[in-house]
């Protein structure tokens, strides 16, 4: 479940709730009692890095590590997309 992030308008309070996506977001803050919480936008608690990512994640067949190979054929063909478009980039 992701974790949301939520600022009350009236006293400033800031906390994080984990919800489910399909819930409705906080409104009453816990400090005031006050329906004054907004929800923030913040940046993703992740980053895909490292030697264990492969070019041919998801995919079946020979995997080839890209940390290993140096600069991946396909990445630097592309513009460094991932070649699909499948991951939201141009292709």
């Amino acid at each position: 479940m992701p974790i949301y992030e939520y600022r009350c308008d009236a006293c400033g309070h800031e906390m994080e709730a984990m919800q489910k996506m399909a819930d409705d977001p906080l409104t009453e803050c816990p400090e005031c009692r006050e329906p004054a919480l907004k929800k923030l936008v913040s940046a993703a608690g992740f980053r895909l890095s490292g030697s264990g990512w492969y070019e041919t994640d998801f995919k079946s067949g020979n995997k080839k590590n890209l940390v290993d190979s140096g600069k991946s054929e396909s990445a630097s063909s592309s513009g460094g997309g991932c070649g699909s478009g499948a991951c939201g980039c141009a292709g």
